[in-house]
């Protein structure tokens, strides 16, 4: 883990590039929403193709700010746990080998 935040700084580290080629069941989610949404963005004109486009925009900022949200409530959980693993020392029982000694 040596030099983690270093190439993290420089981008060398990409949380988010990932792929969902492994996941079967998503990837054909997937490709169902970009169909849907292509067609009906070439089947609606007017005022029902610029609703539609934009609830797809909305949705898509939704998602990221909830995305986003996750993240960060994830990391916080897991600096949670790395705070409680190696720097805190509270536990509900006295430690009786360091206090015999």
């Amino acid at each position: 883990m040596s030099g983690f935040i270093k190439e993290f700084y420089f981008g060398n580290i990409e949380p988010q590039a990932r792929s969902t080629r492994a996941n079967k069941a998503i990837s054909k989610q997937l490709k169902i929403l970009s169909e849907a949404e292509e067609y009906l963005t070439n089947k609606l004109d007017g005022e029902q193709k610029s609703k539609f486009l934009d609830f797809v925009n909305a949705y898509s900022v939704v998602d990221g700010e909830t995305a986003l949200d996750s993240f960060i409530v994830g990391f916080r959980l897991g600096a949670a746990f790395t705070h409680d693993t190696f720097v805190s020392t509270n536990a509900p029982f006295a430690d009786l080998l360091k206090e015999v000694v």
